[in-house]
């Protein structure tokens, strides 16, 4: 099927049936990035939080110079914490380091617990090192979520030193933390690790024995083309 002319989609989205704008927004997806921007940017401030939420995301998959800056602002200064959620989440996919800072202050200053694991998830997704003093802390999280989004992350941005502190998750209560644990491990080739995955590989639920197993294997690969 054609895709939609560019002045076509631009009048759908200015549409008073919501529907209309989420299909002109949805058949952005093959448009280039340089041409679709300007487009999201008309529905960045709808009245539907859930096409404002496709529009945040679409930045971070249609990357162009402005991208950052609006949603960097976003995160900032929205007063719904679905959106600024969203927006730390597209942030992560950009995958611009600028955006350490703004997610390292919404990690720590931002009050709902949403936000600051989006921005735990994005600070990995970043792969940046300087992500380590704060996803460190979020293990203490009281939200299994944000543990879980510290643990991952770790595994992401392959942080060696803090397998010690990572280890005493191998006996949380959650499977899914757990699975997490097994999961970031495979990113973290110390004799810990993988002796803590031998462990795990027994683990009395099958998608962190499964997990384990596959981290194992990697770890194994690594060690071999190293």
């Amino acid at each position: 099927m054609a895709v939609p002319h560019l002045q076509e989609i631009s009048a759908q989205l200015e549409s008073t049936n919501l529907r209309d704008r989420m299909v002109a927004l949805a058949n952005l997806r093959d448009i280039p990035a340089e041409d679709a921007v300007p487009l999201i940017k008309k529905v960045l401030a709808d009245e539907s939080l859930q096409l404002r939420s496709m529009a945040i995301f679409a930045l971070g998959i249609k990357q162009t110079t402005e991208c950052y800056a609006i949603l960097a602002e976003i995160l900032q200064n929205d007063p719904d914490y679905g959106i600024r959620a969203d927006a730390a989440g597209a942030l992560g996919y950009l995958g611009d380091t600028r955006a350490f800072e703004v997610l390292a202050r919404a990690f720590y200053e931002d009050t709902d617990w949403l936000v600051r694991f989006s921005a735990a998830v994005s600070l990995g997704n970043l792969k940046d090192p300087r992500a380590r003093d704060i996803l460190i802390q979020a293990l203490d999280s009281p939200e299994l979520v944000l543990q879980e989004a510290a643990i991952s992350a770790l595994g992401e941005i392959q942080d060696i030193e803090s397998v010690d502190n990572l280890l005493r998750f191998a006996q949380s209560d959650d499977w899914l933390v757990r699975q997490r644990l097994a999961e970031a491990l495979g990113n973290l080739p110390t004799a810990k690790s993988i002796s803590a995955l031998k462990y795990l590989e027994k683990d009395s639920h099958s998608n962190v024995a499964e997990a384990a197993r596959i981290s194992l294997i990697r770890l194994e690969q690594r060690g071999n083309q190293g």
